[in-house]
């Protein structure tokens, strides 16, 4: 089982142009996103947060059912549902404006222990930054890392969340030794300064940027770096594009059984190129249709 630990919140998505355009709502949140796009592809999943118990919470736990993923971990609050209000420029690239005070996802807090199946945890977004629920997140991160879990994160950089900049750098430092493999687009590489080589040395097995449309770069404890270019396709937003390749990612890697450090290590340039074209296709799909829709399995060939 791969077990996403984050937040679920609400996207309101305009429909069309203009300040006092309608507001659609979507189903999203990074981890969220991956959680269901695991599901779809068929991986066993688990989502490891904690939901609003409102009429937007019942319906996040509805689409992670519907997506085939166990729930059974999802702690219920009464507090609201968190609400990101997405602006959507005019390559179809996402920004968003974020409602989190007093909202359930950030009172999470830590369970005693995972299920016992889990061998791999997803980590990132805003789950990282908003407290106490952060603090939460990164205690079972270190946790599942120092009993030999598969970790993954995607810091999936939310800037206007994030109070003091040079502290989140030098949290997000303090996590590499407890990650085994860091995905990150280029801007959030560039926000946080650092190289791929840097970050290896200090923890990860492996580092995978995207690049949007110009697709996706592995870089290796090696020394080695494996690129694959972006797939062509009509963009109607990138909205969970890079949530898919989260997905994607561990998807082909468990089925690869290739969910440890030392597998990242022995996939070589054709395992690495087969792995990241999956990936890129995926996220075409999910770029190729209005919100976070990720493609299903049969969507898909690995």
């Amino acid at each position: 089982m791969i077990v996403v630990a984050g937040e679920a919140l609400i996207d309101l998505v305009p429909q069309g142009a203009g300040a006092l355009v309608g507001l659609q709502p979507a189903l999203g949140g990074g981890p969220y996103n991956t959680a269901v796009a695991l599901g779809r592809l068929g991986s066993p999943t688990a989502f490891c947060s904690r939901v609003s118990s409102d009429a937007f919470g019942e319906a996040l736990l509805n689409g992670l059912r519907e997506a085939g993923v166990d729930v059974s971990s999802v702690q219920r609050g009464a507090e609201p549902t968190t609400l990101a209000v997405a602006s959507i420029g005019a390559d179809g690239s996402a920004s968003y404006s974020f409602y989190v005070e007093g909202t359930a996802d950030r009172l999470f807090t830590a369970p005693a222990q995972l299920p016992d199946e889990t061998r791999a945890v997803s980590f990132g977004t805003c789950s990282l930054v908003l407290e106490p629920g952060a603090s939460a997140y990164e205690e079972l991160m270190r946790t599942a890392a120092a009993r030999g879990v598969f970790t993954t994160l995607d810091p999936n950089i939310r800037a206007g969340l994030i109070p003091d900049a040079d502290a989140y750098r030098a949290r997000f430092k303090s996590w590499l030794p407890s990650v085994a493999l860091l995905k990150l687009s280029e801007e959030d590489a560039l926000w946080l300064g650092g190289t791929p080589r840097e970050w290896l040395a200090s923890g990860p097995a492996a580092v995978v940027i995207t690049q949007g449309g110009d697709g996706l770069t592995a870089f290796t404890r090696d020394g080695s770096a494996h690129s694959v270019p972006g797939e062509e396709v009509e963009v109607v937003d990138t909205i969970g594009a890079g949530d898919t390749v989260n997905a994607a990612l561990l998807h082909g890697l468990a089925a690869r059984d290739a969910l440890s450090p030392a597998a990242l290590a022995d996939l070589g340039p054709e395992g690495w190129t087969d792995l990241l074209r999956f990936a890129a296709r995926a996220a075409a799909i999910t770029c190729s249709r209005a919100g976070a829709e990720p493609p299903y399995a049969s969507e898909l060939s690995f």
